[in-house]
């Protein structure tokens, strides 16, 4: 069963989304930064339902149809935003949950078990680091953006598909123009990906259905960096206690190898479980056998 619902939380209207019943453990997703939940793919989330799983899912605050702020003005904080996670917990009446996120939703994730770690029941960090953002390369690098806009960066942004022009970063991009929005998140979803990256026919209707949920875009692609990502956790990681997974492409240049592998050895007892093929990028159907498996295991 598939509900959408709108609900207060945290004094905002925030879009959520179930599936499964309400009787069998819940797991929260955690979208990445500047990212609706429609990035969690409908068929992953039925698949994790499948499993006996009550899936949550949910917009975060400017994104989707979640509460809106005017570009360049957002009224809230990193620590509204992992308050809001928590909080769609407790509008649901749950006292706990599985938490999976991906890139800036693990970074959520990894402060939530560090602040309120009674609320959590085990974590998958997928494409993840210590600290999220703030383990991120320099503004110069290339791909530093965590599911939103890429940087005015080099002339090039080789991935495992090939090569991205650097229109991408220099490019003015109007996102109040579907048109222009669609074909923009289509060419930063490959240049983050791998040869498991879905085709663009998929992306299209994807960006397509981001763009016809979302209030402001514009806003969506500036609020949540001008928020910030909160103070270090780095030394407080070792608090954690709950059975943890890391799930990483081998191809992600977002973080490369060493990031994960220090998450891993920094929350005591994670595993860290390499998706070979796979970049930065919400997990390809390539690979959902593998990343269900684990998640589910927890």
């Amino acid at each position: 069963m598939v509900h959408e619902t709108m609900m207060p939380v945290n004094g905002i209207e925030m879009c959520v989304e179930t599936f499964g019943e309400p009787t069998e453990p819940p797991m929260l997703l955690l979208a990445g930064d500047a990212s609706s939940m429609d990035w969690w793919d409908d068929e992953f989330c039925r698949r994790l339902a499948a499993g006996n799983r009550f899936v949550i899912r949910y917009d975060h605050r400017d994104t989707g149809r979640s509460t809106s702020y005017p570009a360049g003005a957002p009224d809230y904080s990193a620590a509204d935003l992992m308050h809001d996670a928590v909080g769609v917990l407790d509008a649901l009446r749950l006292p706990a949950a599985h938490l999976v996120g991906f890139s800036f939703g693990s970074a959520l994730a990894q402060r939530i078990a560090v602040h309120y770690p009674s609320r959590v029941l085990s974590l998958a960090l997928i494409a993840a680091a210590v600290d999220g953002p703030l383990a991120a390369p320099t503004p110069e690098s290339p791909l530093v953006a965590l599911g939103g806009p890429l940087p005015v960066s080099t002339s090039k942004i080789k991935v495992g598909v090939g090569t991205v022009e650097a229109r991408l970063a220099t490019e003015e991009t109007d996102w109040s123009n579907r048109r222009s929005a669609v074909s923009r998140m289509i060419d930063e979803v490959r240049a983050r990906g791998g040869p498991f990256t879905p085709g663009e026919s998929q992306l299209r209707r994807l960006a397509e259905r981001i763009f016809d949920r979302s209030a402001d875009l514009a806003a969506t692609r500036l609020n949540h960096q001008l928020a910030g990502y909160g103070p270090p956790i780095r030394d407080l990681l070792r608090t954690i206690e709950t059975p943890t997974v890391v799930l990483h492409g081998t191809l992600d240049q977002r973080f490369p190898a060493d990031h994960p592998e220090e998450l891993a050895r920094s929350i005591p007892g994670a595993r860290l479980v390499w998706l070979d093929g796979v970049g930065h990028e919400f997990p390809p159907r390539a690979v959902w056998g593998q990343v269900l498996n684990e998640i589910l295991a927890a």
